[in-house]
């Protein structure tokens, strides 16, 4: 990978729907020599996928957080559960090494439905919540 591949995918990061075209004027290259370029990234394995950025806020779900959470037993399949369960909240969970066992991110509605959430939760594992003030 050389400047130029990392030029290309610092403007797809930007933009993944813009033209090969566009993508050429960008970092100084014709639409079908970015285009190859983008081939060969991908067929590398540099890019994996494409997706989008979606608005949460106006999606209904404005309170953002972060927890971390702690397991006591070695059977983790009743917090697996929940989290199925929690779909529509959950966002992401990653299995982490330092303080706590996983670090979840979630989205809720309001205060109101988050409590009620974490009162659940509570009864699987512990938790230590952060709340997103700004990104």
């Amino acid at each position: 990978m050389d400047k130029t591949d990392g030029k290309i995918i610092d403007e797809l990061k930007k933009d993944g729907r813009m033209t090969m075209k566009e993508l050429g004027a960008r970092v100084h290259l014709t639409g079908q020599a970015a285009a190859t370029r983008v081939l060969k990234l991908e067929e590398e394995g540099l890019i994996d996928s494409y997706t989008i950025r979606v608005n949460e806020q106006k999606l209904g779900y404005p309170v953002h957080c972060f927890l971390n959470i702690y397991t006591d037993s070695l059977n983790h399949q009743p917090y697996f559960d929940f989290l199925e369960k929690s779909k529509s909240y959950v966002r992401n969970n990653y299995k982490i090494s330092g303080e706590g066992c996983y670090l979840l991110e979630c989205r809720f509605p309001d205060n109101e439905v988050l409590d009620e959430w974490l009162m659940e939760l509570n009864q699987k594992v512990g938790y230590k919540l952060s709340i997103v003030i700004r990104r």
